[in-house]
């Protein structure tokens, strides 16, 4: 059960409309990195989550997720307020209001005349909100690594608005926000090492022979590190082609009538290397230093 409180986490204080402004927040309103897609995801989590103690942070931090989109989009409303009244009551001249909505870089104008200074459910370019953006797999090893790499973008999303706001009210409140990506990256990461064993995800054992080995696929002088050291992986300089050992070649077991079958089609469709038939691209070419004709 939810119920509404009518006050926000985080106060929020605008200290004058900044339509361009709100149109880059909605990133985090109705974006990949943003707050709706950060609640859905967790929220989906914990209710498909056996054990109570992750399924209680769960459905804690994706109703807190739900209080940042209320945040972010109040931010958004009052950053469009000015903007909002003025298109809707018309009191400006064409060319000053139009200017007014489209500062350079930004598409505010099409967020006012679709959606009349709302926050709506996309993202800062306009692109609509999707399920798509939940990646959710329903094993927890592998779903809390993602979560952990979800709240970190969002962080540095928050980052970038500040960087391009000097309203210190605002920055203010994306501080907040910010933060609090911080400390949910913090709890996930508790939450993952709580598993024993977290690593490999999922219940199936790699298999021993390629778990703990670093082909070298590119050529020149690799950069060792830990990532490919010697004391942590095999390091294979030159990988054959089929570190397996077999052929390399792609094989299938058909039966009886399906291989005659793909036989007549291999033959029917088989190449002529000896032809060399007059195409469109011969009919159309020019020679080396002869002008097309003209007609």
């Amino acid at each position: 059960m939810f119920i509404h409180n009518k006050r926000l986490q985080y106060t929020v204080r605008v200290s004058r409309p900044d339509p361009g402004l709100a149109n880059l927040l909605l990133e985090q309103f109705g974006g990949p990195q943003g707050e709706l897609a950060a609640a859905c995801r967790y929220f989906t989590q914990a209710l498909g989550e056996d054990d109570p103690g992750r399924k209680d942070m769960l459905l804690d931090i994706a109703t807190e997720e739900l209080s940042h989109l209320e945040v972010i989009g109040s931010i958004v409303a009052m950053l469009n307020k000015g903007a909002k009244g003025e298109l809707a009551e018309g009191i400006e001249q064409e060319a000053e209001l139009y200017r007014s909505l489209s500062g350079p870089g930004n598409d505010s104008h099409v967020t006012q005349l679709l959606y009349g200074g709302g926050p709506p459910l996309t993202n800062s370019a306009g692109v609509p909100w999707t399920a798509a953006y939940i990646d959710t797999i329903g094993e927890p090893t592998a779903d809390l690594r993602s979560n952990i790499a979800a709240e970190a973008r969002a962080k540095i999303i928050y980052e970038r608005l500040i960087n391009v706001t000097d309203d210190p009210s605002v920055q203010e409140a994306l501080g907040f926000l910010m933060t609090r990506e911080v400390s949910h990256q913090k709890s996930f990461e508790k939450a993952l090492y709580s598993i024993q064993p977290s690593f490999p995800p999922g219940k199936m054992p790699p298999m021993p022979e390629f778990a703990s080995v670093y082909y070298k696929m590119s050529q020149g002088d690799a950069l060792r590190g830990p990532w490919n050291a010697d004391t942590n992986f095999e390091f294979v300089e030159n990988p054959p082609p089929a570190v397996d050992g077999g052929d390399g070649m792609a094989q299938v077991q058909l039966e009886a009538d399906q291989e005659s079958t793909l036989e007549a089609m291999a033959t029917r469709t088989e190449s002529d290397v000896n032809s060399d038939p007059v195409t469109g691209a011969d009919l159309g070419s020019v020679e080396d230093g002869e002008a097309p004709e003209k007609i």
